[in-house]
């Protein structure tokens, strides 16, 4: 099965290369949902359980704009420009990608979360821009879920993203004791195994210069509720503010932040398979994936 990259939008069903699996468990203590990995339907067990599928979630689309900057920036094209250099990167490196939306498309929160869901992926990133009331709040942050958040900023910035995808976050009120003790222990595996990944792309990700890192929080972001998988959100910059605006106008901007989170990805996809017992197949191809890429939009 070769890497690559699959536009997964709504209204499209996935390629047949991806297996629709797992049985819905309601995590016990817990307010939200995942599933237990399961064999592929149509070829038998799968292989193992190497990392090698990564979802990609541009933020917003279609008429939901998102934040929009001072300087008419908006949120939704920037962060598919942003996903489509990201994607093009793990597909070099090896891996399979799924994209959300690959176009300027609203897709609703449940299909987003079924497209990572049926995709069987390893790994969920959201991809987002922030804004803020004053202009002078700038920098990247990482986001993983939590129903309480890490700060009055953190729980703004979720309720904002939250809304734009009409959703909030759901408790179940019925609850099968066996399925809650699975469902709590893939939970508490996945946040772990989120931590992680939010903590590698925040580092990587500090490392670009005017770039100033705000740190890893959690918030109680629904889009990374539904996911069964472990999921960040990245916030990559201040659209209210000025100067980081017009850096993310520029193509080495994006660059360099596509190039900062595949280094993450890779990085985490090693420990993972190293975790996992699987081969590790992903370590040669971390050495070059992440370099840089010719400029430009994955077709």
């Amino acid at each position: 099965m070769k890497p690559g990259i699959v536009s997964a939008e709504a209204g499209r069903g996935l390629p047949r290369r991806f297996s629709a699996a797992g049985v819905l468990l309601i995590a016990g203590s817990a307010w939200f949902s995942f599933a237990a990995a399961a064999p592929a339907a149509a070829g038998g067990e799968r292989a193992s359980d190497r990392f090698d599928v990564v979802v990609i979630d541009p933020g917003h689309g279609g008429d939901d704009t998102g934040a929009r900057g001072a300087g008419g920036m908006a949120e939704k094209a920037l962060v598919l420009d942003v996903a489509r250099r990201l994607a093009r990167r793990l597909g070099e490196g090896g891996l399979r990608v799924v994209l959300t939306r690959n176009g300027d498309v609203f897709v609703p929160l449940e299909k987003r979360t079924s497209l990572a869901n049926d995709a069987r992926g390893d790994l969920f990133i959201s991809i987002h821009a922030n804004a803020a009331r004053s202009a002078s709040p700038r920098g990247i942050e990482t986001y993983f879920v939590s129903l309480e958040a890490t700060d009055d900023t953190a729980r703004q910035v979720a309720a904002r993203e939250n809304r734009a995808l009409g959703a909030r976050p759901q408790v179940p009120v019925e609850i099968d004791p066996v399925a809650a003790i699975l469902g709590d222990m893939t939970v508490n595996e996945h946040l772990r195994e989120s931590s992680i990944f939010a903590k590698l792309a925040e580092a990587e990700l500090a490392k670009m210069d005017l770039m100033p890192s705000r740190g890893v929080k959690q918030a109680p972001f629904v889009v990374l509720m539904g996911v069964r998988m472990p999921a960040s959100l990245v916030e990559i910059g201040f659209l209210s503010n000025a100067k980081e605006e017009k850096g993310l106008r520029g193509s080495g901007r994006r660059e360099a932040i596509s190039e900062s989170v595949a280094r993450a990805v890779f990085a985490f996809g090693k420990d993972y398979d190293k975790r996992h017992g699987a081969d590790g197949r992903l370590s040669a191809a971390t050495e070059g994936a992440a370099r840089p890429a010719a400029q430009g939009d994955v077709k």
